[in-house]
């Protein structure tokens, strides 16, 4: 068990630093002439160089497991991004530093996910990915009110380098808690490898849904919330970060209640259709109804993090068909797509905001976001519609 909470603390590091330059806006802005779409490029960045990663940490976890993978990745490139981030005095050393914190975080969720479905029936994956996946997102928190404060109280870069050191001990942590489980070998079907999974018809109409599913909450929470209260609603930021602070607790808490209603409802993919619907169709009052009072936003806001937290169902739902002997390249490649499409989508929002922005109308930029969000989502779920259900009742 202390290798699991090690490893839910790293992840509440990973989930942290994709998430807090929200909450930076306006310092960053002011300290380092960092724009929005500068924020975008740093963002996207960090996401673009964790989904690159899954491949060659899916080879890894298989091939060395998962103590090595995580330990060394997040001590030499999340420490080490930390490091750079503390020490930037541009907007190009932000996305250079995002991009390395990326890698580190990157094996992070997938060592957990693969000792999980090493260890544990593959009926109760969903439940334990979820309960980890909630555990994390508190760094979501952490990332919202409390780093306002602390940057506010101690500045940016001291506060960075806190963060440099903590991620080190916990890299450090990894390496000497985590055991790895015996080697799976499966002679020359073992080197399938990508074209083995490539060739599992039932994964095909899931893919869009984690390609786009993950990056409509993940975007808002992660870098859209605090340019849309700043603009459109004149927030500070202290009050940035109490509005992201409930965003954030909205995920935690989606995340736990998307746990057990695959096993309750017999089904993963009406429990993902359902809440994805939900998201689709905030997004949509966002786009079409921008309400005047932040609270309002807000709600809705809350609503998309609540019901967007089914990553970890979705990944549930694709491993039901993934034979044992690639499950480290399996889950990675799924997280392949859930963090490429989160990076994609960041650098596609950020141009849509950049070509829709209108000189004292700042509301038309962020309806063309979220057009954009539904858009995208509507057309994910509409190929998940066509997907294989995998019924916890029917696995062991």
């Amino acid at each position: 068990m202390l290798a699991y909470a090690v490893l839910a603390c790293a992840y509440v590091l990973s989930q942290f630093y994709r998430s807090f330059l929200a909450v930076l806006t306006r310092i960053l802005e002011t300290d380092l002439g960092a724009g929005a779409s500068d924020l975008s490029r740093a963002s996207g960045a960090w996401f673009i160089a964790f989904a690159l990663m899954q491949f060659p940490i899916g080879y890894a976890l298989d091939r060395f497991g998962p103590r090595r993978t995580s330990s060394v990745l997040l001590t030499l490139g999340g420490a080490g991004g930390a490091a750079l981030f503390a020490t930037a005095t541009g907007p190009g050393q932000l996305v250079l530093a995002m991009a390395l914190i990326g890698v580190g975080c990157a094996p992070v969720l997938m060592a957990a996910f693969f000792l999980f479905a090493r260890n544990f029936s593959a009926s109760r994956f969903a439940t334990l990915g979820s309960t980890f996946v909630a555990v994390g997102t508190l760094g979501n928190i952490v990332g919202t009110q409390p780093l306002a404060a602390a940057a506010e109280a101690f500045g940016w870069r001291s506060v960075s380098w806190g963060l440099c050191l903590v991620t080190a001990l916990v890299g450090l942590a990894i390496w000497f808690t985590v055991k790895d489980p015996e080697r799976v070998e499966a002679g020359h079907a073992a080197r399938g490898g990508l074209r083995a999974l490539f060739a599992i018809p039932q994964l095909w109409p899931i893919f869009p849904c984690i390609l786009l599913g993950y990056a409509v909450a993940a975007g808002i929470r992660g870098l859209w919330a605090g340019p849309l209260m700043a603009d459109v609603y004149g927030l500070d930021t202290i009050g940035i970060g109490q509005q992201t602070l409930y965003m954030a607790i909205a995920l935690s808490l989606g995340s736990l209640a998307y746990g057990p209603l695959d096993r309750l409802l017999d089904s993963r993919k009406q429990v993902v259709m359902t809440g994805n619907l939900v998201v689709a169709g905030a997004c949509a009052a966002l786009a079409f109804a921008m309400p005047q009072q932040v609270w309002a936003a807000s709600a809705l806001l809350v609503a998309i993090g609540f019901f967007g937290a089914s990553f970890a169902v979705q990944l549930a739902h694709g491993r039901a068909f993934i034979p044992t002997h690639l499950i480290g390249r399996g889950v990675t490649l799924m997280n392949f797509f859930s963090i490429g499409g989160g990076g994609l989508m960041q650098l596609v929002s950020g141009g849509v905001v950049g070509g829709y922005t209108v000189p004292g109308g700042p509301a038309a930029a962020y309806r063309a976001l979220f057009i954009l969000y539904t858009v995208s989502l509507s057309l994910a779920l509409l190929s998940y519609s066509f997907s294989r259900d995998a019924k916890p009742s029917h696995q062991g």
